[in-house]
């Protein structure tokens, strides 16, 4: 979980089977996969698009948009910057990386933007590559999702590929019947159990969303 969201705990303290009412975040996630001049995927760019309810709790717990406009000043928009890159050093960031199946660095968020619009909050970060990858016979794979299934994460738009040439992109989404009897599975698991949030098990890569990056040989 991220350092700055502990404020949400909160929500989860109603007694166990509410604490394990997975997952407490929505997250609309935009993808960029960003290529360099000689063709190379270089860097990801990530947007999350917060539901309305943790937008709202978050700015009202910072003590933003006071009078409940639905608006920010350009100081409160300013004080916003950041506020979700607060990572734990372990945190992988809920993006992840494949050449196929192999797994693929990435950076620390760079860059980072937020907003506060039509009552969600919204950022964004880019996350490079540690070296170029040379698209050929694998796929670039860009999945998003939280190990914990503490944040559910919904692939929004197309994603964009910019600078690319001879690439095309497509999202997949998860088989939900198996991953929700996963999850339904895991929730029986442990009813009843006193430690059932800190012990739930990390099922969230089954509920995980991923765009496939293919381009001409």
């Amino acid at each position: 979980m991220r350092c700055g969201f502990a404020l949400l705990i909160g929500f989860a303290c109603c007694g166990p089977v509410a604490a394990v009412a997975h997952p407490h975040v929505f997250i609309d996630a935009t993808i960029e996969v960003i290529f360099d001049a000689e063709g190379r995927a270089e860097a990801v760019r990530i947007g999350w698009k917060y539901d309305s309810l943790f937008s709202m709790t978050y700015v009202a717990e910072q003590g933003l948009d006071p009078d409940f406009d639905g608006e920010l000043t350009p100081e409160e928009e300013a004080a916003l910057a950041g506020f979700d890159m607060d990572w734990h050093a372990e945190f992988a960031g809920d993006t992840y990386a494949l050449l196929g199946e192999v797994p693929l660095a990435l950076s620390r968020p760079q860059e980072p933007t937020a907003e506060y619009r039509d009552g969600s909050l919204i950022s964004t970060h880019l996350r490079r590559l540690a070296e170029p990858v040379v698209m050929g016979a694998e796929d670039l794979v860009v999945q998003v999702y939280d190990p914990s299934f503490y944040t559910s994460y919904l692939i929004a738009d197309t994603p964009v590929l910019t600078g690319a040439d001879g690439c095309r992109v497509q999202v997949y989404e998860p088989d939900r019947e198996a991953a929700d009897a996963r999850l339904q599975a895991a929730l029986d698991e442990l009813a009843g159990g006193e430690d059932a949030e800190s012990e739930f098990p990390a099922i969230g890569s089954a509920y995980a969303e991923e765009a496939r990056i293919t381009c001409a040989r």
